[in-house]
């Protein structure tokens, strides 16, 4: 049976939508706070204060649980986030708006419930494609930002957003799982200091070039830097 549906003509029981949503809301819960090892079918519906069945019955599995329970905080952050990207004009104010961002997903465990199902990736390569789909829209997200903010300029040449996209995608798990030997997190916060001191030293380079557009490719007659 297919997740989320249940009883005949595949139309949810009564309850079941519920039943659906306390079991991801549960999943977070317990994968942000026991990792992946602790989450277990049993320790997930005993937080949700349902029988470890319906795990299965709704999800087929404890992994397309976790993968839902992914799912809905990405959603949650993604809303959220574009709010905080969408304010940056300057490469500055971008930087700034990425150190918001990383700050409020540690606060929130976002980063840590990411974190723990890419662990869990590489001994479970079933869940490899899964997370590495699901890291793409946030690539997309850091991509068009860059591109709005520094496309078509002298820096965007010389490191193209989709590069940096991916590269702010590798800090922003490498650092969580660095804060497992910095418990204070200083040495994230110092390197979080360093891009934002660097940033108003590149800003010539965000200068965009005459007759560019934000893409770097050669302008429509008439058409100059924006």
């Amino acid at each position: 049976m297919k997740a989320g549906t249940g009883g005949r003509g595949g139309r949810s029981a009564p309850g079941a939508e519920q039943t659906r949503d306390r079991l991801v809301e549960a999943a977070g819960l317990v994968l942000r706070t026991e990792g992946y090892t602790g989450a277990s079918a049993r320790t997930i519906a005993r937080e949700a204060g349902v029988n470890s069945a319906l795990v299965f019955y709704h999800f087929g599995g404890v992994d397309a649980l976790l993968l839902a329970a992914l799912d809905r905080s990405s959603a949650q952050r993604m809303e959220l986030h574009e709010a905080t990207a969408a304010r940056a004009r300057t490469l500055e104010e971008l930087v700034e708006a990425a150190t918001e961002i990383y700050r409020a997903d540690v606060e929130g465990g976002h980063i840590t419930l990411f974190s723990e199902l890419v662990a869990a990736a590489v001994t479970r390569p079933e869940l490899r494609a899964e997370i590495a789909r699901r890291s793409e829209p946030w690539i997309a997200f850091l991509e068009r930002h860059l591109d709005r903010v520094i496309g078509g300029s002298p820096l965007a040449r010389l490191l193209p957003p989709r590069e940096l996209a991916s590269a702010a995608i590798t800090f922003y798990l490498g650092a969580n799982l660095f804060t497992v030997i910095d418990d204070d997190g200083r040495r994230t916060e110092e390197l979080l200091g360093l891009a934002g001191r660097l940033a108003p030293r590149a800003r010539l380079l965000t200068l965009r070039l005459p007759g560019r557009n934000r893409r770097g490719a050669p302008a429509p007659d008439g058409e100059g830097a924006p």
